[in-house]
């Protein structure tokens, strides 16, 4: 279980509401919200907005998924099931490999990581972390070797 206290912040979703606008079951919107490759875009969406108030990357295929007033970069990343992984996107799913060069260089172009734990949906915790922090774990062998970790260790190195 996550302990939301540490993280940076939560969001909240009402799944009432939203089943009964969307006109499907309350388990199918908490399957969708649990699943990182559908609800990326809605968090991205909302973190953008109510969190630090920037915008989107101007398309999915930017080295980026958020900007800052200030003008720096912001990756999302979600802790599912499954675990995490900080790598580019390009590099996970099927017949891709990962690259240390490739994670490397996303590392030196983002500066921001917002982290959030979906499996705690309808209110999921945040955590606003460095890429130099990323970089550390990485150093510090704390990730994977592709940078994929477990839910556990994630939120264990999250909480440090």
């Amino acid at each position: 279980m996550t302990d939301k206290r540490s993280s940076s912040g939560v969001l909240k979703w009402d799944i009432a509401e939203m089943a009964r606008v969307m006109n499907i079951s309350q388990d199918d919107v908490r399957e969708y919200f649990t699943d990182g490759r559908r609800v990326s875009f809605l968090l991205e969406r909302r973190l953008s907005r109510e969190v630090f108030k920037g915008k989107l990357a101007p398309s999915e295929g930017a080295g980026y998924d958020l900007m800052d007033r200030e003008g720096r970069k912001w990756e999302v990343r979600s802790i599912s099931r499954g675990g995490i992984y900080f790598c580019p996107s390009y590099m996970v799913g099927s017949g891709r490999s990962f690259k240390k060069t490739g994670f490397l260089n996303k590392l030196s172009e983002t500066e921001v990581y917002i982290v959030s734990d979906i499996e705690c949906s309808p209110e999921v915790p945040y955590w606003i972390i460095s890429a130099d922090k990323v970089l550390k774990w990485w150093n510090l062998g704390e990730l994977g070797t592709n940078t994929k970790t477990t839910r556990e260790k994630a939120l264990a190195i999250l909480s440090q």
